[in-house]
C-alpha cells in the first residue's frame, strides 16, 4: 500500500471547499489589529489571542526593530550552544520576577514548551492527569514523555480524585490543566485541583497561555487571580498572545527549571527564540507591568461584548475571560454561520471536533484591549444579524 494514500482521502476538506464554507488559511494584508484587511476586504477582528493588542503598539515594534539592527536576523543555535544572548536571560529573570517564582526557562514557541517541559518531567513510571480539554500540545507532550496519562472529564474533580487513586503511592504525579481553556474561556478550578494535589501528594502544572496578561493582579494569570501563586509548581505559557511575539517559557523554582534545562529534548536541540522575538516578548512584558489598566480595559472591554450578544439575542457561553465562544452546535452549520459573519466583516474562529465534543460546535470570539465600544456594537450588530435563527 502506498502511504501516501491517506493523503488522497481528504474527503472531509474536500467537502467543505465544495460546499464554499472552508474557513482556514484567510490570508491577512495588513497588521493584526483590531480591524484587518484579509482578502482585500476590511475585517473586525474577532479571532485573534492579541488579548492586549500589542502587536501594534509603538514601543512595543520599535524594540524589534532595534533589535533587529543589533542582533542581526536569528541566534542560529540552540541555547545550549551559540544561541543563549544577554537579552535572553533579561527576559527569564524579569518573567520570573513578575511571576514570582524562582527561575523560568524560555522556550521557541509554546507548543514546544509543553513538550519540553512535560516530556522532561515525567519519565518512565510516572503518572500525568489531565482534564481532557487541556490543548493538543499537552497532549502531544505526554505521548512524547515515557510517563502513563490519565485524564478527566473537564473541570469535574471527582473524576480527578478516582483518577489520583489509581496512581501508586511509589509512583511520581503530575497534574496539568490550562488556566484560561482556550476554547470554552472558563477558567479552571485551581483551588480544588491544589487540595487534592496536596492530598495524594501530586504536583500540579497550570498552562497559563490564555491566562497572561488576561486575568490576575496585573495579569499575572490563573494562580495569581485565585491567589495560589504557592500551590501552583510550574507556569507555562507563550509569547504569542499577550505579549505580542512568538516563543514560551516555563515558571517554577530554580532546580525545577535547571533540571529541565538540562533534560528537554525539545529545549537542547532546537534553536533559540530570535532577537527581534525575544526583544519584543521582553518590551511587551514590561509594557504591560508599567501600564496595568491595559489588563482591567481587557476585562472591560470582554464584559461590554458578553452583554451586547445577549441585548440582541446571541446565545453565548458564559465566562470572565475576553474568550467569548457562540453555540452553533452542528458542524457545517457553525462553518456556515462562521462564513457569513466573515463575509459580513467579522472574523471569528469555527470551533470542530476535536477541539469540542460533537454536537458542541462553536465560534469562538475574543477581545482584545484595544477594541472600542462602536467596533464592538457594530461586531455584535453582524453576529446578531448572522445568528438570528439559533436564539
Amino acid at each position: 500500500m502506498d502511504i501516501f494514500e491517506k493523503c488522497r482521502k481528504h474527503g472531509l476538506v474536500q467537502e467543505v471547499r465544495e460546499k464554499g464554507v472552508y474557513p482556514y488559511f484567510h490570508a491577512l494584508e495588513s497588521r493584526q489589529d483590531v480591524e484587518v484587511i484579509m482578502e482585500g476586504k476590511r475585517r473586525i477582528m474577532l479571532g485573534s489571542n492579541n488579548y492586549l493588542g500589542l502587536t501594534t503598539q509603538p514601543e512595543v515594534m520599535e524594540a524589534g526593530i532595534r533589535a533587529l539592527e543589533q542582533y542581526g536576523t536569528g541566534c542560529s543555535g540552540s541555547r545550549f550552544l551559540n544561541g543563549t544572548l544577554r537579552m535572553h536571560l533579561e527576559l527569564e529573570q524579569e518573567l520570573a520576577e513578575f511571576l514570582r517564582k524562582d527561575g523560568v526557562v524560555t522556550f521557541s514557541t509554546g507548543f514546544q514548551s509543553n513538550l519540553g517541559i512535560i516530556s522532561a518531567i515525567v519519565g518512565m513510571g510516572d503518572y500525568v492527569i489531565l482534564d481532557r480539554e487541556n490543548h493538543a500540545s499537552i497532549y502531544d507532550a505526554c505521548r512524547l514523555s515515557f510517563g502513563k496519562m490519565l485524564r478527566f472529564r473537564h473541570a469535574d474533580m471527582e473524576d480527578l480524585e478516582r483518577k489520583l487513586r489509581e496512581v501508586p503511592e511509589n509512583k511520581g504525579c503530575l497534574i496539568v490543566t490550562d488556566g484560561v481553556f482556550s476554547m470554552g474561556g472558563d477558567i479552571a478550578k485551581l483551588p480544588e485541583i491544589c487540595d487534592l494535589a496536596e492530598k495524594y501528594g501530586a504536583r500540579v502544572m497550570v498552562d497559563d497561555a490564555h491566562g497572561l496578561g488576561v486575568i490576575g493582579e496585573g495579569g499575572r494569570g490563573t494562580a495569581s487571580y485565585y491567589g495560589l501563586e504557592d500551590r501552583v509548581d510550574i507556569y507555562m505559557g507563550t509569547f504569542s498572545k499577550s505579549l505580542a511575539s512568538l516563543g514560551g517559557y516555563m515558571a517554577a523554582s530554580a532546580e525545577v527549571v535547571d533540571y529541565v534545562k538540562h533534560a528537554s529534548r525539545p529545549f537542547i536541540f532546537s534553536a533559540s527564540i530570535p532577537p527581534s522575538s525575544c526583544a519584543v516578548a521582553l518590551a511587551a512584558l514590561r509594557y504591560m507591568r508599567a501600564h496595568p489598566e491595559i489588563v482591567q480595559k481587557l476585562a472591560d472591554n470582554s464584559y461590554y461584548f458578553r452583554n451586547a450578544l445577549k441585548s440582541r439575542g446571541v446565545k453565548i457561553i458564559e465566562s470572565e475571560t475576553p474568550v467569548v465562544p457562540i453555540y452553533t452546535y452542528e458542524a457545517f452549520r457553525t462553518l456556515e454561520k462562521t462564513k457569513q459573519a466573515y463575509d459580513a466583516g467579522v472574523y471569528a474562529n469555527p470551533v470542530l471536533p476535536p477541539a469540542c465534543a460533537p454536537n458542541e460546535c462553536l465560534i469562538r470570539t475574543s477581545l482584545m484591549a484595544t477594541h472600542t465600544a462602536p467596533l464592538l456594537d457594530e461586531a455584535a450588530d453582524i453576529l446578531a444579524a448572522v445568528m438570528k435563527d439559533e436564539a
